[in-house]
């Protein structure tokens, strides 16, 4: 029988952190409904993470464990645990109780008073520092001022998914995973509820630290908008246009006897400046090539060691 709610977890290293939330959203989850799923979208650990959801799923068969065959990231895991889901709804959330578990209730009713989609919006980023906040808010402004379509600011992955979203999502075929950009994408009736989140549970986050917070980032840039190329264009004609300008204000100085500095350190300078645009504009053409790349390989988005709790289907 299917669930009529699933919850999608993507979990790496997080032994410390299965148990509270267990105790925490269980309870919470049997209030919501009759039958649900909790789905532990794993990452290779060596921490002891798996046997610690195994000896839970033991006691509890709806908690439920799909492995990786190697480590994948936490996008393309919770990609995986929205495929292998069965209820009306999914809702994907963090481990370390940073998203709280009480706002499911408000999700579920946002959902069935009729909405695809609800996201979970931070009121503040409280606990992160202070560059690490100008990041965040200047990323989003960055990304919605060129995107194809519009990605809330200070939304993560928290949010809740209906079953028709999940069947779209599931017919995309990026290989990115950037979770936000593509249920934008998909579209439908989209809301949002605000909250202040809390700090982590216990332990360190293994997931988008700054290089992977950064490498969403440029995924949800890139992928969504060709802007870049477009500025890597515009860049090269604004460069053309100042050597132009600066070489005819050379040749005025030189023909009417003016002193103009001209020699080394204006040929390096000038070097350097235009070697930088070019640089810049390859990166960023190299950026969508890689993109390209990955897409044309169609390799499987993942490949599952193990899972319990799931019938037989395909990746």
């Amino acid at each position: 029988m299917n669930s009529v709610l699933s919850v999608v977890v993507p979990v790496y290293a997080e032994r410390g952190n299965i148990g509270p939330f267990l105790d925490r959203c269980v309870p919470i989850l049997e209030a919501v409904g009759p039958t649900f799923e909790v789905i532990f979208a794993l990452d290779p650990s060596t921490d002891g993470t798996e046997e610690v959801i195994l000896e839970r799923r033991a006691k509890d068969p709806r908690v439920k464990l799909l492995k990786f065959s190697r480590r994948i990231g936490q996008p393309m895991a919770t990609l995986a645990g929205l495929h292998y889901s069965s209820g009306e709804a999914a809702i994907v959330m963090d481990v370390d109780l940073q998203d709280p578990p009480e706002l499911i209730a408000e999700m579920v009713r946002k959902w069935r008073e009729g909405f695809d989609v609800v996201m979970a919006q931070r009121r503040r980023r409280d606990g992160e520092t202070i560059v690490k906040r100008f990041v965040a808010w200047w990323g989003y402004r960055l990304i919605n001022s060129v995107a194809e379509v519009p990605i809330p600011p200070n939304t993560g992955d928290f949010r809740l998914l209906s079953r028709r979203v999940i069947e779209e999502l599931k017919k995309l075929r990026e290989h990115h995973g950037f979770l936000r950009g593509l249920v934008a994408i998909v579209g439908f009736k989209q809301t949002s509820i605000l909250f202040d989140r809390p700090p982590r549970h216990s332990g360190k986050g293994n997931y988008n630290r700054w290089l992977g917070s950064l490498r969403i980032g440029l995924n949800g840039l890139v992928c969504f908008s060709g802007s870049l190329l477009s500025l890597s264009s515009k860049l090269g004609f604004v460069t053309a246009g100042f050597a132009f300008i600066l070489a005819v204000g050379y040749a005025v100085m030189k023909l009417f006897g003016f002193p103009f500095p001209i020699g080394n350190p204006t040929v390096v300078i000038l070097v350097l400046f235009m070697g930088g645009i070019q640089l810049i504009s390859v990166g960023i053409l190299g950026e969508y090539v890689a993109r390209i790349y990955d897409e044309v390989k169609d390799r499987p988005k993942f490949i599952v060691d193990r899972q319990e709790g799931f019938s037989s289907r395909e990746s």
